[in-house]
């Protein structure tokens, strides 16, 4: 039998924004209900690569113990040709210093860790939504089975391909990212050397290794060629094979294991606005950007604070979605200009970019992070 439900606020998607915005609306007193549409929590993104701001926003929802017991530090940021030269280093640990130090870690534990002290009756898994309406009171929103969802805000988390934005805002809203059209991921044993954020670029295609632990890289690919089918597997073996052999050691073993390795388009989000009336959407449904900074988790997660504390503060949450993105606009405006900036200069030809590299890189990270700092 069809019912009915009422929560101050209504969170459509499980992830990250989603279950960091319940996280911080529980943290101001606020209620909420998550809607996410998989049977149980997905961690297919398999590794997170946190830089400072992420972590200030980590303390700021209460899990400063939690991810300096499960996140990796990640003191070294290096960019190498595919012959191993090095083009340029950044040291991490200075620069954002000891309490905004970036970490690595697993996605199922960073989402297990925002998830943490919930209400069980605060998420409910494998539950889509078929039509979302407003009025003067409240935003309704309609689930398959026939229930509804009622709440004086619906807070739209559901990432690239938002459900609740095409329904709302009319527009699907996504583009190809500059940097490449697609990439793949996968986790493997440490080869041995990788002590620290680790990027090879090479004619065909650039490869990043991350520790996430003592024994294990995320590794992160993506090739120059479109139009590869997913599951293509060997033009990723034959696009670095003269790469370093801790590079083809990691890849090799990734290959070897194909179930595990994880491939998706390199997309983005750019929209003129990011709420209507009682609908606001945050993280990447709102404003995805390619990879090259490593600022989703980041900027989602400070998304759900700031609407947090307006949530909190107000009487009129009608007033909610245009103050939220007038706070918000500006630093994710500067992230998606320096992601341009940066995935301009990776389409480069292979030899003007490793001789522009040891200059721009250092200069690109102060200017891209520097700002973030404060929040």
């Amino acid at each position: 039998m069809a019912s009915t439900d009422s929560r101050p606020v209504v969170i459509v998607g499980g992830g990250i924004a989603g279950l960091a915005t319940s996280r911080a609306l529980k943290q101001r007193g606020v209620d909420s209900l998550v809607l996410e549409r998989s049977a149980q929590a997905a961690d297919g993104g398999l590794a997170v690569n946190l830089p400072g701001n992420a972590i200030a926003a980590l303390r700021r929802l209460g899990l400063a113990d939690a991810i300096e017991r499960l996140g990796h530090p990640v003191c070294r940021r290096e960019y190498r040709t595919g012959s191993d030269r090095l083009l340029a280093a950044i040291d991490e640990d200075t620069f954002w210093g000891e309490a905004m130090r970036p970490r690595a870690v697993r996605r199922a534990d960073l989402m297990a860790m925002l998830g943490s002290g919930l209400d069980a009756s605060a998420l409910r898994f494998g539950t889509s939504i078929t039509a979302v309406r407003q009025d003067t009171t409240a935003v309704q929103v309609s689930l398959t089975g026939g229930d509804t969802v009622s709440g004086h805000l619906l807070v739209g988390a559901d990432g690239v391909r938002s459900t609740v934005r095409e329904m709302v805002m009319g527009s699907p809203g996504v583009v190809t990212a500059r940097l490449a059209s697609a990439s793949w991921r996968f986790m493997a044993p440490n080869p041995g050397g990788i002590d620290g954020w680790t990027l090879w670029t090479g004619e065909h295609g650039m490869i990043l290794l991350l520790p996430v632990d003592d024994a294990t890289v995320y590794g992160w690919v993506s090739v120059r060629s479109t139009g590869i089918p997913g599951d293509d597997h060997r033009h990723l073996g034959e696009a670095f094979r003269a790469f370093p052999e801790r590079v083809r050691k990691a890849l090799d073993w990734a290959l070897a294991h194909p179930e595990d390795v994880y491939h998706s388009p390199i997309e983005e989000v750019r929209l003129t606005s990011w709420t209507k009336d009682r609908v606001v959407l945050v993280g990447d449904a709102a404003h995805a950007t390619a990879p090259v900074w490593a600022e989703g988790a980041a900027l989602a997660m400070e998304d759900a604070i700031v609407l947090a504390a307006m949530v909190a503060d107000s009487d009129d949450m009608t007033t909610i979605g245009p103050r939220f993105e007038q706070a918000r606009r500006d630093r994710v405006s500067h992230v998606q200009a320096m992601t341009d900036r940066l995935s301009k200069a990776a389409r480069l030809p292979h030899a003007l970019r490793t001789l522009l590299m040891p200059f721009i890189t250092p200069r690109s990270y102060r200017a891209t992070y520097e700002p973030l700092k404060p929040f």
